[in-house]
């Protein structure tokens, strides 16, 4: 019996290329496709709210942070990179691509008092809530 290795065979290696690229595509093309928001995490404790927006690769001046009438607004814009002829992109799997998200928050919030901070690819925000809005646990007696 004769072994044959298929990849020899020219046909088989123009199919092989082209459908390794297709798979090595798939992911990029797939993620093109959807929603490009960063993921957040919002967590609420009984004196403020903590937002948290996962954005690696960017420094702390590339967000803006705003509250206005009653939205929390943050965004980054994209910057054009210079191209140069000297320097060939081979592949590109992760790129930094412009978004907006937008809170609402309501007037239990302290807006004069909220703080941002972006440590190891996360922006953290705080949120204070405003001292009548915080809840205080009172004890009811029963009769």
């Amino acid at each position: 019996m004769t072994h044959v290795k298929f990849n020899n065979r020219p046909v088989n290696r123009v199919f092989n290329s082209v459908f390794d690229d297709l798979l090595n595509q798939f992911p990029a093309t797939w993620k093109d496709s959807t929603l490009q928001y960063p993921p957040v995490n919002i967590h609420e404790t009984k004196d403020a709210y903590h937002v948290e927006l996962s954005a690696a690769g960017l420094s702390k001046e590339d967000f803006q942070v705003k509250v206005e009438e009653g939205l929390l607004t943050i965004s980054f814009e994209k910057k054009e990179e210079a191209k140069t002829d000297d320097y060939k992109t081979v592949r590109r799997e992760f790129t930094q691509r412009s978004f907006k998200r937008s809170f609402s928050v309501d007037d239990q919030v302290d807006v004069d008092n909220i703080q941002a901070k972006y440590d190891q690819g996360v922006l953290k925000l705080h949120l204070p809530k405003k001292e009548q809005a915080k809840a205080s646990v009172k004890q009811i007696s029963i009769q």
